[in-house]
């Protein structure tokens, strides 16, 4: 039996937390420095609201391998599937080169793990596989 594999995710981290920072400061400058338009400095800053309200909710998420099961949870929302309702985990890559995670079932229905909650894919395809699941990588798929 394979050890117990945990990842758990946290909104408020080191990384939103800096590229907040510098897209802020870009802002600034194209404000203050090239005089660009108000309502244009504005709406590219409301782009930056997602992850400032990651930052401001601390929102916890992650992910479980262990006692034959697959648990994840993001904020309220959990999931838990037993290994013998998975068929195999889908991992898809997309053309922005980030990678989506589904659990297929032997029904072929997928159930998408929330990419909040997912650990870098080639840590969970490891992980995955010491448990005995089976992985299919598919390339630059568009659904």
């Amino acid at each position: 039996m394979a050890e117990p594999f945990r990842h758990d995710a946290r909104g408020r981290n080191r990384r939103t937390a800096i590229v907040l920072a510098l897209v802020w400061l870009g802002l600034a400058v194209l404000w203050l420095g090239f005089q660009a338009a108000w309502w244009i400095v504005a709406g590219l800053g409301l782009t930056t609201l997602p992850a400032l309200w990651d930052m401001v909710s601390d929102r916890r998420s992650g992910l479980r391998l262990e006692d034959g099961r697959l648990h994840w949870f993001s904020g309220r929302r959990a999931w838990e599937l037993p290994f013998d309702r998975i068929d195999h985990l889908r991992l898809d890559t997309r053309l922005d080169f980030s990678v989506r995670a589904s659990a297929v079932t032997p029904d072929r229905r997928r159930i998408r793990l929330p990419q909040e909650a997912l650990p870098h894919h080639k840590v969970l395809e490891a992980a995955a596989l010491a448990h005995g699941l089976r992985v299919e990588r598919h390339h630059f798929t568009l659904l």
